[in-house]
């Protein structure tokens, strides 16, 4: 690994395709922005392994999957109907000047 030391403002270059710039240095951060192609993915290296770890358990077989509840229920328009009575139901219910 090669380690530098650099001052806020200053660059690091990898290749002719990647810049690094210490954008801000604080106690305990340092502020790093990367300028690079955008075929080229960058990602912090704790959110590559939550999503490893998410693939994983994606793929933990049929019985996870049919204790999975749908994000949406199938009849929303019956969620959104009981919504608007409800709505329509404290405007009524309020007392009228």
């Amino acid at each position: 690994m090669l380690m530098m030391s650099r001052r806020a403002g200053e660059k690091i270059l990898i290749g002719d395709r990647i810049e690094i710039e210490i954008a801000h240095i604080g106690r305990s951060r340092v502020r790093v922005g990367i300028r690079a192609p955008r075929d080229l993915p960058v990602i912090a290296r704790e959110l590559m392994l939550v999503r490893e770890e998410n693939r994983a358990a994606a793929g933990a077989g049929p019985e996870v999957e049919g204790r999975m509840r749908p994000a949406r229920p199938k009849n929303s328009t019956a969620i959104s109907t009981t919504l608007a009575d409800m709505v329509i139901g404290r405007q009524e219910a309020a007392p009228k000047n």
